[in-house]
C-alpha cells in the first residue's frame, strides 16, 4: 500500500495529496465524506486541510466545514496527520472549525477487500504522466464510531463505504468520481471508478476510465467509457474484459455540496459532491444475461469542472 509522499516533495515543486473516506448508512439516507489534504505551491511550504461533510436528507442541507493549517505529516502507522487529526488503515479521528462551523469524527475502519490500484500499469505511478495518481487502500470498508456536525452527533454502526488516496502535480481538467456500495440483494458488490479528461495544450482529451467493479467475489477492471455528465446526475457506459456496465447516478441538487479545488499553479476547479446519491447499474458479464445492481442513497457522485454555472452552492472556504 502506497505511503504518503508529501514530506519528500522538493520545495520548488507544486504538489497536492489527499486521503479521503466516505461512509454511508445502509438503512437511512445519511452519510459522511471526510478528506485530509496537503497542498504545496511551488517555493512554499505545504499546508494541510481537513474537510468534513455530513449528509442527512432527513435533516436538510449537508453540513460542511473546512479548516486549513500548516504542517501535515505522515506519522508511523498512519497515512496522514493534520494537527490532532489522524487517518490510517484502521481508523480516522479529528475535528475541524472554521467560519463559525464545526465538525468532529472518530471512526474505526474494517474490511477485507484488497486495495485497488486504479491505473492499469505500475510504471504510471512513477512517471510524470498522468499528473494525477490514484488508488483506494480500502475500496470496500465498514465503519463504526460517530460523526458530529452542526451540533448533531450521529452514531455510526455498520456504515459502508471506502477510503481513497490521490496525489499529483495538478488535477484533471474535468473529472467524475463514482462509488457504489450496499446494493440491494448484493451487499458485497461495489463500484469504485474515476473518469478524467486531461488538457494537453489547447486540446482536452476524451474521457478515460480507471477503476473496477466487484461483484460475486470477482473484480473487473473498467477502462473504456462513454459518459454524459451533469452537475447532479451522470449516465455512463463502461466496459472491460468480459464485462459491460450501463448505469446512472443522481440526486437532488439540495443533497450536493460544492467546493473550490486549487491546483498548485493557482488555478481552480469547482467540485460538487453528493455521498448519498442513487445508483442503478446494469451489468453484463461473460456474455451472460444482464443483472441489475440498485442502491438508494448509497452512492457517491463527484464532478470536477472549470465551469461556475452548475447551480450548486459553493462553500466559503478557499483552497491552496
Amino acid at each position: 500500500m502506497t505511503a504518503a509522499r508529501f514530506p519528500a516533495v522538493a520545495p520548488e515543486r507544486g504538489h497536492y495529496e489527499s486521503f479521503y473516506l466516505r461512509a454511508v448508512d445502509p438503512e437511512r439516507p445519511r452519510g459522511a465524506w471526510i478528506r485530509y489534504t496537503t497542498h504545496q505551491r511551488p517555493g512554499r511550504p505545504p499546508t494541510g486541510s481537513l474537510w468534513s461533510t455530513v449528509f442527512d436528507a432527513e435533516a436538510g442541507a449537508p453540513a460542511a466545514v473546512k479548516q486549513t493549517m500548516p504542517g501535515p505529516v505522515a506519522p508511523p502507522g498512519a497515512w496522514i496527520a493534520i494537527g490532532d487529526a489522524v487517518l490510517g488503515p484502521d481508523g480516522a479521528r479529528g475535528s475541524a472549525q472554521a467560519q463559525g462551523r464545526s465538525a468532529a469524527w472518530e471512526l474505526a475502519i474494517a474490511g477485507t477487500a484488497e486495495p485497488l490500484r486504479h491505473l492499469p500499469r505500475e510504471w504510471m505511478y512513477r512517471a510524470p504522466l498522468p499528473r494525477t495518481k490514484l488508488e483506494s487502500p480500502r475500496p470496500d470498508a465498514v465503519f463504526s464510531g460517530w460523526v458530529e456536525a452542526a451540533g448533531r452527533r450521529l452514531d455510526v454502526a455498520g456504515w459502508r463505504g471506502m477510503v481513497g488516496h490521490n496525489w499529483g502535480s495538478e488535477h484533471a481538467e474535468q473529472w467524475v468520481w463514482l462509488h457504489g456500495t450496499a446494493f440491494d440483494g448484493a451487499p458485497d458488490a461495489w463500484l469504485d471508478l474515476s473518469l478524467g479528461r486531461v488538457r494537453a495544450g489547447p486540446f482536452t482529451t476524451p474521457w478515460v476510465a480507471n477503476g473496477a467493479l466487484s461483484v460475486a467475489g470477482d473484480r473487473y477492471p473498467l477502462r473504456r467509457v462513454q459518459v454524459i455528465e451533469e452537475p447532479n446526475q451522470c449516465t455512463f457506459k463502461l466496459s472491460g474484459r468480459r464485462v459491460e456496465v450501463r448505469g446512472t447516478v443522481l440526486a437532488p441538487r439540495e443533497r450536493f455540496v460544492g467546493w473550490v479545488y486549487a491546483d498548485p499553479d493557482g488555478s481552480e476547479h469547482h467540485a460538487v459532491n453528493c455521498s448519498i446519491a442513487d445508483m442503478r447499474l446494469r451489468v453484463s458479464r461473460g456474455g451472460g444475461a444482464a443483472s441489475e445492481l440498485v442502491v438508494s442513497a448509497g452512492a457517491a457522485y463527484e464532478l470536477g469542472m472549470r465551469e461556475r454555472d452548475h447551480g450548486i452552492q459553493v462553500q466559503p472556504h478557499r483552497d491552496g
